[in-house]
């Protein structure tokens, strides 16, 4: 299967991308999630829809294969903005699919409410995360539902400022086996790519721990501009994600004539944890768009 790669120029320095397949079908570009990690769980999964239409993968600049510049201020949701607008300037990428998982469904949200781009022909938001508030909301119930000495050890490094200690870590472990993945062992690729992950751009932005919103996006909330969404539109989450069904089908019901799938058996990596099933819902998707 053709596979390019390469750097492309964007505010702050560059960005590596790859291309798979070259199907005549409209590309899919794949929005990873973080803020600060990479592209490669994702890729692991999604390039098997490559066999019908290019997939264009990236790191966001600060992560993975991407440059990694010191300076703050970069880590903003319009610079992100338009670092993707670079993306498809270069690659000429004039029709798109977008893909976004998580932190990338609020810059997919982003970039469509407020740059109203044209030549996306469909949207799939990913186990979505577009109100910080409702998120934390919901990460309060999930955590409420933890032995009890595992909350007073997350409640007590928060309080102290020590939420780089090992306990706390430790005890943030067992929020993530229950809702960011389910999977035991956990897959080597999750490893490989937090190592390959920027901690600085996920603490500017978001905070110390997926319950604990502290940086530029704990106000972020872009529910009220959801209805102005007016492309084809695919939500998809676990029945155990962070990114409840609940919120979810709320976002949804935002959202004129979207659709909406809940992986039965999954958390919020549902393409890794039920594979064959989340390939085949996007490709169903995707299919019917065309």
């Amino acid at each position: 299967m053709k596979q390019i790669e390469g750097y492309i120029e964007v505010p702050g320095g560059r960005v590596w991308y790859t291309r798979i397949g070259d199907g005549n079908k409209t590309p899919l570009v794949v929005l990873h999630g973080g803020p600060g990690n990479t592209h490669d769980p994702l890729k692991s999964v999604l390039h098997f829809l490559a066999d019908e239409r290019p997939v264009i993968f990236y790191d966001q600049l600060g992560s993975g294969n991407s440059d990694r510049p010191t300076d703050p201020l970069l880590w903003r949701t319009e610079r992100f903005i338009d670092e993707l607008i670079t993306l498809r300037e270069a690659l000429d990428l004039k029709e798109v699919h977008l893909l976004g998982h998580s932190w990338g469904t609020m810059l997919a949200a982003s970039y469509l409410i407020d740059r109203k781009p044209s030549g996306v022909c469909s949207v799939i938001l990913s186990s979505p995360c577009l109100s910080a508030e409702r998120w934390k909301k919901d990460a309060d119930h999930f955590l409420a539902n933890l032995p009890e000495d595992v909350q007073l050890t997350i409640t007590r490094n928060e309080e102290q400022a020590t939420t780089d200690s090992e306990e706390y870590q430790t005890a943030m472990e067992e929020y993530y086996k229950r809702h960011v993945c389910r999977l035991d062992p956990l897959p080597s690729i999750i490893a490989e790519s937090r190592a390959k992950a920027n901690k600085d751009v996920y603490m500017t932005m978001w905070g110390p721990s997926e319950f604990s919103p502290q940086g530029n996006l704990k106000t972020y909330d872009c529910t009220p501009q959801l209805h102005e969404i007016q492309i084809p539109t695919l939500f998809v989450c676990g029945r155990y994600d962070e990114a409840s069904p609940e919120s979810t089908h709320y976002y949804h019901s935002l959202v004129p004539e979207s659709e909406l799938h809940v992986f039965e058996e999954s958390s919020h990596v549902s393409y890794l944890e039920e594979t064959h099933e989340y390939v085949r819902i996007v490709r169903g998707f995707l299919s019917r768009m065309e």
